[in-house]
């Protein structure tokens, strides 16, 4: 069988789908994974034959509309679930093109794309081949989907659609104690990390005499390269890791090499770099971050407590409902002074309830079905 992987525009599209992915390689299948141009070296990093759908970068779609006039995401936190449905339509239009041709030379039997790859579905419905939905994270796209149906509308008038298709399979990585009530029918589907690698020294996977705490801002971090939302993200994880530093703890920040040496030098005795975290975090009493959907999933995996501050309306809910499940603080915008992250980091840290809810999330994580036995699902599509 041939499987057609669409991945998106970051690094963390393509780790949630890699697992899923090699299982179906591993078993005999022949694979592909399609991905934003500078994304391709991370399909090709976790071991995975990319190929290219679009040359333009995720910010293109984000800050641009179809005609590359300037586009402003908003600011209320109630508008950005439509206009992140916009911006991966946008991907979508442009995408199923490539993606298109794509096929007539290496013709699928299966697409699978993840939550908002929205030219997955429409390739398959214009193949006539089941489309298979995989969630990347614990973000629910209910509020996400209508704007890309929005954007959408010529593509699916041309393909006689009224919406966006339904999945004939939908994977949802979502431990069952942090789904929603309402949520969409899911076939279950353990979590498993997956993150490009590199050579291990030995604190990575030993722990110290302190409590360690992991803080990340994610793979998309530039202090440099003049793109604002770049060095937005690059002053969040800055900030951030100072406030964290004033703890009595080992601070790992987890970034990308280009930004880490300026965090080194800024602060002494702190290890900053690209880290494998699927490895790292084990080794970790508390991950503070961006709330990225991958990265927490990972932590969750691990069980590892989190002080999630997310940065995106979005991540609002998901992290709301991993905070009132035990294992974890959420401070949203305007809540997280360096008062607050440091109290909070140290109820993480001193109070064993928070651990126990994290481990015992990992556990239900370990009795969910793993990829490998999802392959078996996705032969009988």
């Amino acid at each position: 069988m041939k499987i057609l992987f669409v991945a998106g525009g970051s690094a963390a599209t393509v780790f949630a789908l890699a697992p899923l992915a090699t299982a179906a390689r591993g078993a005999g299948h022949e694979v592909v994974m399609a991905a934003v141009g500078d994304i391709v070296p991370v399909v090709a990093g976790v071991g995975l034959p990319a190929v290219s759908m679009t040359s333009s970068p995720i910010r293109d779609f984000i800050y641009r509309d179809r005609d590359g006039a300037p586009v402003t995401p908003p600011t209320d936190p109630e508008d950005q679930p439509a206009f992140t449905g916009r911006w991966f339509g946008r991907m979508a239009a442009a995408t199923l093109g490539p993606l298109t041709d794509l096929a007539h030379d290496w013709r699928p039997d299966l697409v699978v794309g993840g939550t908002m790859m929205y030219a997955a579905g429409l390739l398959a419905r214009q193949l006539g081949v089941p489309y298979v939905r995989h969630a990347w994270d614990a973000v629910e796209a209910t509020r996400i989907d209508p704007g890309g149906e929005e954007e959408l509308r010529p593509e699916l008038k041309r393909l006689g659609l009224s919406g966006l298709p339904t999945p004939d399979l939908f994977i949802d990585v979502c431990p069952p104690s942090l789904r929603p009530p309402d949520a969409t029918p899911a076939h279950p589907m353990a979590c498993r990390p997956a993150n490009t690698q590199r050579a291990l020294e030995p604190w990575m996977y030993t722990r110290g005499e302190r409590p360690r705490v992991c803080v990340t801002a994610g793979s998309r971090v530039a202090n440099d390269d003049g793109t604002a939302y770049l060095r937005e993200a690059y002053e969040f994880l800055r900030d951030l890791a100072l406030d964290v530093t004033a703890l009595d703890a080992e601070v790992v920040i987890a970034a990308p090499e280009s930004v880490a040496a300026d965090l080194r030098a800024e602060m002494p005795g702190v290890r900053a770099g690209w880290v494998p975290l699927d490895v790292v975090l084990r080794t970790c009493d508390l991950l503070v971050g961006h709330a990225g959907g991958v990265t927490t999933l990972t932590a969750m995996y691990a069980g590892v407590p989190q002080l999630m501050l997310p940065q995106w309306g979005i991540l609002g809910p998901p992290t709301r409902r991993l905070a009132a499940y035990g294992a974890g603080i959420a401070l949203h915008p305007g809540e997280a002074d360096r008062a607050r992250v440091a109290e909070s980091c140290r109820a993480l840290l001193t109070r064993p309830s928070y651990t126990e809810r994290a481990e015992a999330l990992a556990r239900e994580i370990s009795e969910m079905p793993p990829p490998a036995e999802l392959v078996g699902v996705l032969e009988k599509l």
